[in-house]
């Protein structure tokens, strides 16, 4: 591999600098736990290349990835009962970090969380390199997958994915696989990136699958 094919290939938007240890901030009225940095997904909308906080949270770049306990001394700070839900969603890919999210996961079903949500790009099988849907049983209420497009072509291009072809199929039976241990999935696109009949054929592929489908308005 040549030098400016590397360079290519380095993920986008990945600052390397004002990092901090925000490992929960509030918005919406939930609870959100920020677990890593890593995604192998370089979105075109990502929201990672607009800000680096949400209100007035501090940076939600890592300095490292933090422990299970070190995420359980951070709940010791809040009351749950204030939050709506509690949701896996940082800076990166919460099943990056898959064996802090599930201890974190058991930890909040025994201090009395409603409902947990994880917030994926669905690819979470082929990072971890297994189904790990069924180890969501029991731990997890909602699982909200960034779906972005009907089409596996098409998904390649707005996405980029670091598994290349196949991750959009990847993709779906992940969903699949949620809604045999999830009480909740959900699908998700993102306003104005596709067209309204791409987004009408989003919802045909979500109600075969069994999920909901949602539009998440585009940040600015």
């Amino acid at each position: 591999m040549n030098g400016k094919k590397a360079a290519a290939e380095t993920p986008r938007y990945y600052h390397t600098d004002h990092r901090g240890m925000t490992i929960l901030y509030e918005a919406y009225g939930n609870l959100y736990i920020n677990l890593t940095n890593r995604c192998p997904c370089a979105c075109e909308f990502c929201e990672r290349k607009l800000f680096d906080h949400i209100g007035s949270n501090g940076t939600l770049w890592l300095s490292h990835e933090p422990t299970a306990e070190e995420v359980k001394a951070a709940l010791d700070q809040k009351d749950l009962s204030r939050y709506g839900e509690v949701v896996f969603c940082g800076f990166g890919e919460p099943t990056e970090a898959l064996p802090v999210l599930l201890e974190t996961a058991d930890e909040l079903k025994r201090r009395g969380a409603g409902n947990v949500r994880i917030n994926t790009n669905g690819l979470g099988n082929l990072v971890n390199r297994r189904d790990i849907t069924p180890e969501f049983e029991g731990r997890i209420d909602t699982v909200s997958i960034s779906l972005n497009t009907p089409d596996a072509d098409a998904y390649l291009r707005l996405v980029h994915p670091r598994f290349g072809k196949g991750s959009f199929e990847a993709l779906v039976e992940f969903a699949k696989g949620c809604t045999r241990f999830v009480p909740h999935v959900i699908l998700t696109t993102v306003e104005r990136t596709i067209t309204k009949e791409q987004e009408a054929q989003c919802a045909s592929l979500c109600r075969s699958v069994g999920a909901e489908y949602r539009i998440r308005p585009l940040e600015s």
